[in-house]
């Protein structure tokens, strides 16, 4: 069988929760295309770099600096309209050029084709709106379902177990959901090792979309520089070369290996780091949450329920 996988160009964590599952079909023996743009897919080539690739419709987003990113996503609408029609466009190449049998696409709207199976893979049933926008959730989540309906299944990466889950309302709802959903649990590229990496009393962990990625930086940096603590940081540019570089008590690096991640994570004391849901589960799979300290990105009100709903659990 010959396997698309393709995730949204938005941060890296679309495109690290896929590894697992292109790991998986790789070990059950089918072939595996990658699809994507952008570090998506950069992130995806430099974990599998034999593999062939293919480039979809590009995304480009880019945040506000301030607390609201409306007006942001607004703006950005054309694109992911863009994006749907022209992924939708490349499939019908793709299934006659490459003989593709399924399609796993990872947010991305446009990847179905009645030809072959689809899969939709997301966590977020639900859309989650800004306070000043919350009459529009049950809109938002019609035209959702109305977009995940196209496809053959809908993964969800997480338990169904509410008491377990760690998506909290973006997945579970009084919405009733139809059969082809399904609870496929947390989704993670890292595994606990028994290497631990001790050197760092605290480690940041950078992601998400400019200028707030960078901002974040910028504030880690001024309220960390000159501590007594050891503070390793982690930038989450994966397409630049790997140099460490040392500012007094701060370590910077674009980014680790897996293994190198791990062993740091489950060494230190304190992880920041945004309440994105691939970080999420990643340190959920480590045993790590209880370590870490959520910093939403401002005005992207996904994150920010996700940081008050995993505090809350975690007082329980």
């Amino acid at each position: 069988m010959k396997v698309l996988i393709a995730p949204l160009n938005w941060g890296l964590g679309h495109a690290t929760r896929c590894i697992p599952l292109i790991r998986k079909y790789i070990d059950e023996g089918h072939e595996v295309l990658l699809g994507g743009d952008g570090q998506s897919l950069t992130r995806l080539m430099q974990e599998f770099p034999s593999l062939p690739y293919v480039s979809l419709s590009p995304l480009h987003l880019h945040y506000a600096k301030g607390t609201s990113q409306v007006w942001a996503l607004l703006r950005a609408l054309p694109q992911f309209i863009s994006m749907y029609y022209g992924d939708r466009r490349i499939l019908q190449q793709l299934i006659k050029q490459e003989h593709i049998d399924m399609v796993i696409s990872d947010n991305r709207f446009g990847l179905f084709n009645h030809q072959v199976t689809c899969i939709y893979l997301t966590h977020q049933l639900y859309i989650h709106l800004p306070r000043t926008m919350r009459f529009f959730e049950r809109l938002a989540y019609r035209v959702h379902r109305r977009i995940w309906q196209h496809y053959n299944q809908v993964w969800v990466p997480d338990y169904e177990d509410e008491t377990k889950c760690l998506s909290g309302a973006l997945s579970h709802s009084d919405y009733p959901l139809p059969s082809k959903v399904q609870f496929i649990g947390p989704l993670s590229r890292l595994q606990p090792t028994e290497q631990i990496d001790k050197r760092y009393d605290v480690v940041a962990l950078l992601s998400g979309i400019e200028p707030q990625r960078s901002l974040l930086e910028e504030q880690i940096c001024r309220e960390w520089y000159g501590k007594q603590q050891k503070v390793l940081i982690v930038q989450g540019r994966v397409s630049e070369p790997f140099v460490e570089w040392h500012r007094g008590n701060l370590t910077i690096v674009p980014h680790l290996a897996d293994t190198q991640l791990t062993a740091v994570l489950q060494g230190t004391q304190t992880i920041l780091c945004r309440s994105g849901y691939s970080t999420i589960m990643d340190l959920a799979t480590l045993n790590l949450l209880q370590k870490a300290k959520f910093i939403p990105t401002p005005g992207q009100s996904e994150q920010e329920y996700l940081a008050a709903f995993l505090a809350k659990r975690q007082k329980q």
